[in-house]
């Protein structure tokens, strides 16, 4: 039986290139039989509406988009127990290039036609005050934050360039954050200059963030990078693209299933927070109060 699709796609996603990425796509899925419906839409208020209804119809939903995107999308797929396809279009493309999503049309027509279904973990963020986020990638707090605030300011740079610019102004300026963190109980201090928490292995188009992550394993990965001089980390930020920074004395990595992370910026200051590319606000400083992640173990079926 031939699958039907349901296209949410983000035109604004990676400059605009979404439109230009879904259009060929979605004419070869035409061409071999299968059902598509393209709806254009940036209002994440809009996705459950949208999913809901492509589930009913028996639909497999596709996000073209960035990791953002993804996100938003990833979630209300896995409330309305449907299946969800990722086709890469922003900037980053973090999560899909840890399922390994090809590039070209054909193989991704291929792969949504005939690609098996899989499980896959997602994350739930929730704040002190309630608000509550599904996120498939990862969410961190401190200098990365602070070069993703970036990043959406860079538009002028070249693509290649706008991530590996950003994390060296970033560092260039960071100050250390004074966290409280706290891996399934047991509760640790640092001075760091980011904490991240991950379901995937990578984040900031690229860097090997967490590299034993696995999107099906169960686990998050936590990654607490201590902090150190500005010219150490620079010095350093290469070897987060192959993974090699977890080898660093300055490095701690953890794993498990709830996470919960508060603090401040040492001499006061709020610590920004993100979250797959999208900002989530200033971090809890007060630890009665932390922000929460917990793991949402096989929460989505996806096409990979």
């Amino acid at each position: 039986m031939t699958r039907a699709f349901a296209f949410l796609v983000n035109p604004s996603s990676g400059g605009g290139a979404a439109p230009r990425v879904v259009v060929p796509l979605a004419r070869a899925l035409r061409e071999a039989g299968a059902q598509v419906e393209v709806t254009y839409t940036t209002s994440a208020d809009e996705t459950p509406a949208l999913v809901a209804a492509a589930v009913e119809g028996g639909e497999v939903v596709v996000s073209v988009g960035g990791d953002g995107m993804l996100s938003s999308v990833a979630g209300a797929v896995a409330e309305a127990g449907g299946v969800l396809a990722v086709i890469p279009a922003g900037r980053g493309n973090d999560f899909a290039r840890m399922l390994a999503i090809p590039h070209e049309t054909a193989a991704q027509a291929r792969l949504l036609l005939d690609g098996a279904e899989r499980s896959i973990d997602l994350l739930r963020v929730t704040r002190g005050d309630g608000a509550s986020y599904v996120v498939a990638g990862s969410v961190y707090a401190g200098v990365d934050a602070r070069a993703a605030e970036i990043v959406d300011r860079s538009h002028w740079l070249p693509g290649r360039l706008q991530y590996p610019v950003a994390a060296v102004r970033a560092l260039a300026t960071y100050r250390p954050v004074a966290c409280t963190l706290e891996v399934d109980g047991t509760r640790t201090s640092h001075q760091a200059a980011t904490v991240v928490v991950a379901n995937s292995r990578y984040y900031g188009k690229g860097m090997a963030i967490a590299p034993a992550a696995s999107v099906d394993d169960g686990l998050l990965d936590v990654i607490v990078i201590e902090a150190a001089g500005r010219l150490d980390l620079i010095r350093a930020l290469p070897k987060v693209y192959d993974g090699g920074h977890v080898d660093l004395d300055e490095v701690t990595v953890r794993t498990g299933r709830r996470v919960t992370l508060s603090g401040l910026h040492r001499g006061g200051g709020a610590v920004p927070v993100g979250a797959d590319g999208e900002a989530l606000g200033p971090l809890p400083a007060d630890g009665a109060a932390p922000l929460v992640i917990e793991l949402m173990p096989k929460a989505v079926r996806v096409l990979a």
